[in-house]
């Protein structure tokens, strides 16, 4: 059976340039990614081949200006070649939201200069990007970071430790957020921090149930200098800053999310149609035709919500409650779609001979990363009762 089984995706896209922008996304997948992506991952190989590969064609700046080098594209299709990547590899997929992320404050609060000087290499120049706000004794409680950055001449020097950073050790540039002020959320300034800085260096990285081939690592700022001008957005609007680049963060987490349940009910399926017990294929029996019809129920379910909030997005319009939800829907069905998988596979499911035991693995990290889903029906129950309910603290 082959690692990556794909089932086609009926998929409604609003262009014409979208739909050959998903069929080159397809053959991307299917000839460069999925074929080694089970080897690829169990070695701990990160592909930076195939970063460079998705930036020479335009797939690193899907959601940002033409004029400085992005696609142009609404989050309506960004997320769908997200979702195509997470189901070929998920360190594809989620490595692209993670860049998108790192991206989204300079393209959103940047000056024009800035824009101007350092996008498009972000965007279509074979950089690959980091986003460091989570440290050691602050990862959902973002308001309370400890990394600090001092004003010094016509520049800052940041101090501190960021950890969980997607990229750890491999990044070409980092979003930083730091503390330039007093306590709380107030206080946070963004920064862009080119991996070549004095004073920055990267731990090893972390040993992970999953995602061996995505490097995740904490970040040490010893005496970091960076001019001013690498400053984004005004002096201690760092939080909303953060916040901005997380509502949109957590869609393509989303989709990740969709696209690995997609791919381990692909499996399922071509399993489905090989597998003989008591003289009959497996998928006769009421129990796993049930089974499997909860699953593509869920996976469809995820897929209209996410896109659902994506089009409130593309349409300028509040989108961070919905976003929490497709967060919250997607990667929880994810975890039960790759749990399920592994349980049609029987005791085959459970050997590293078959994809769906990596699946589970990677699709337990969706509901942690981008703020925990219990963090998720926080924000969710902060929207539809009001900031006040509960005094719950700013957490993200």
């Amino acid at each position: 059976m082959s690692d990556h089984a794909p089932h086609p995706v009926e998929r409604q896209l609003p262009t014409s340039e979208a739909r050959d922008l998903l069929a080159l996304v397809r053959d991307i997948a299917r000839r460069e990614i999925a074929p080694s992506a089970g080897e690829d991952e169990a070695a701990g190989r990160f592909p930076r081949e195939v970063f460079t590969l998705l930036s020479e064609s335009g797939l690193l700046g899907l959601p940002y200006d033409a004029e400085y080098g992005g696609g142009d594209q609404p989050y309506e299709v960004y997320l769908q070649v997200l979702e195509e990547l997470a189901a070929a590899r998920l360190t594809v997929g989620l490595g692209v939201s993670v860049h998108s992320l790192a991206c989204h404050a300079l393209a959103r609060f940047g000056t024009k200069e800035q824009r101007a000087e350092h996008l498009p290499a972000m965007l279509g120049g074979g950089l690959l990007g980091a986003y460091c706000l989570s440290e050691p004794a602050s990862g959902s409680d973002a308001a309370s970071l400890h990394t600090r950055a001092v004003r010094d001449g016509d520049g800052w020097v940041l101090d501190g430790t960021k950890a969980w950073i997607t990229h750890g050790g491999i990044a070409d540039f980092h979003t930083v957020l730091a503390r330039t002020g007093g306590e709380g959320a107030h206080g946070v300034t963004a920064f862009l921090v080119p991996a070549g800085a004095q004073g920055l260096s990267a731990a090893p990285p972390e040993k992970k149930m999953g995602l061996g081939g995505s490097p995740t690592a904490q970040l040490h700022f010893d005496a970091v200098r960076v001019a001013d001008a690498r400053r984004v957005g005004d002096e201690g609007q760092g939080f909303p800053i953060a916040l901005s680049a997380l509502d949109s963060g957590r869609l393509g987490i989303a989709a990740c999310a969709v696209g690995v349940a997609q791919a381990a009910l692909d499996a399922a399926l071509a399993w489905v149609g090989e597998r003989q017990q008591f003289g009959k294929p497996i998928g006769d029996f009421q129990g796993l035709r049930f089974l499997l019809a909860d699953m593509a129920t869920g996976i469809e379910a995820g897929r209209a919500l996410y896109l659902a909030a994506a089009r409130l997005r593309d349409a300028g319009l509040p989108f961070s409650r919905q976003a929490a939800m497709a967060k919250l829907h997607c990667t929880d069905t994810a975890m039960r779609v790759t749990t399920d998988a592994v349980q049609v596979f029987g005791g085959y499911g459970y050997t590293a001979d078959f994809p769906v035991e990596r699946y589970m693995r990677e699709a337990k990290v969706l509901q942690i990363v981008e703020g925990t889903n219990q963090i998720q029906r926080v924000v969710i129950a902060r929207h539809l009762l009001g900031p006040e309910a509960g005094r719950a603290p700013a957490v993200h």
